[in-house]
């Protein structure tokens, strides 16, 4: 969230209009505050299993600012087909995986469990599918023979830093065209 609010600067074709969390204490609603940029919270935990529940009181907060895009980071929610549907075409989402492969969870120990010999992140549009949306851009980094998931992480990150303004930049001018990294 951070790399994305610090690129949109100067000759970047958007600017940030709030950072929203599902999470009340995320360090990132801090840091946006400091940065400027309006901040809301909805914590998901009273909603229980009510995922429609929980999207459509998100819907109402995202409505007040009308964003143009919105950008997921660490959102680790899977949104209804209403919610998605809503906002088709409209969300993007970082995953630290070269999709299609792993999807979901614990990404870079899969990989390494696989015998991958190479891993990454991806930015893709959110679609009703989880992690399952158009690819716009890829960042790969080889798995080297030592390698913990910790390892791995710290090494992707970097480029998870880069890739997703890369995209963003990209697709807020309406450019769908991959992007990829290494």
């Amino acid at each position: 969230m951070v790399s994305l609010v610090e690129d949109m600067q100067g000759d970047h074709p958007a600017r940030p209009v709030l950072v929203l969390s599902n999470n009340p204490s995320a360090a990132g609603l801090t840091k946006a505050a400091n940065l400027g940029i309006d901040v809301a919270s909805l914590d998901h935990r009273p909603f229980g299993k009510d995922r429609l529940a929980f999207d459509t009181a998100l819907t109402e907060i995202l409505e007040r600012v009308a964003p143009d895009v919105i950008c997921l980071a660490g959102f680790m929610r899977i949104f209804t087909p209403e919610f998605t549907a809503r906002w088709n075409g409209k969300m993007l989402n970082i995953h630290p995986s070269l999709l299609p492969k792993y999807k979901g969870l614990h990404t870079h120990a899969r990989a390494i469990e696989a015998g991958d010999s190479e891993a990454g992140c991806s930015v893709h549009e959110v679609t009703a599918e989880l992690d399952g949306g158009p690819i716009l851009g890829q960042a790969r980094v080889p798995i080297l023979p030592n390698d913990t998931t910790e390892t791995l992480a710290a090494r992707i990150l970097p480029l998870e830093h880069r890739l997703y303004p890369a995209v963003l930049r990209k697709f807020i001018m309406g450019d769908h065209h991959r992007v990829d990294l290494t």
